[in-house]
């Protein structure tokens, strides 16, 4: 099932999605899929795993991302709501 992801909706972590932090960001894990998706940089991980406090991913951004980082780490969010890690809430 392909999810769009709309940064100015509000998202989250999807119910049964663990995040583990690891020294390379952190590692989520679905066991209703069996799926382990890797988190690579420490900001995706903070961003992840407080996503869920924030009216919309834009705003989580624009707390959590600098400038420069910003777009990359959309393009991520975006990724892991195709992979069922994030929800829409």
């Amino acid at each position: 099932m392909t999810r769009t992801f709309d940064a100015a909706g509000p998202w989250e972590l999807a119910p049964g999605v663990a995040l583990r932090e690891e020294d390379f960001g952190a590692l989520a894990y679905d066991p209703a899929t069996r799926r382990l998706t890797f988190l690579r940089s420490a900001a995706l991980a903070t961003l992840v795993g407080s996503l869920g406090r924030y009216p919309s991913a834009n705003a989580a951004l624009d707390a959590l991302a600098g400038t420069g980082e910003r777009p990359a780490l959309a393009a991520a969010l975006a990724a892991l709501a195709r992979r069922g890690v994030l929800r829409a809430r």
